[in-house]
């Protein structure tokens, strides 16, 4: 988590703290991280991310939210 000041990249939300989503590179507040959580693929998107950053991609842009 990271203070900011802004909106949230996906549900447009005026907040201070933000993520990353696990998708792509929105960055998104609490409420739509809870939601993301519940999305089908969100397992699949961590371990996508952990893969690439395992083998040094620290820019990978995510799988895409469906």
């Amino acid at each position: 988590m990271k203070n900011w000041d802004g909106d949230c990249h996906r549900c447009g939300t005026k907040t201070g703290i933000h993520m990353m989503s696990m998708f792509n590179t929105q960055l998104i507040c609490m409420g739509c991280k809870d939601e993301e959580g519940q999305h089908d693929d969100y397992d699949r998107a961590v371990e996508a991310e952990l893969s690439q950053c395992q083998g040094g991609n620290y820019n990978f842009k995510g799988i895409g939210l469906k």
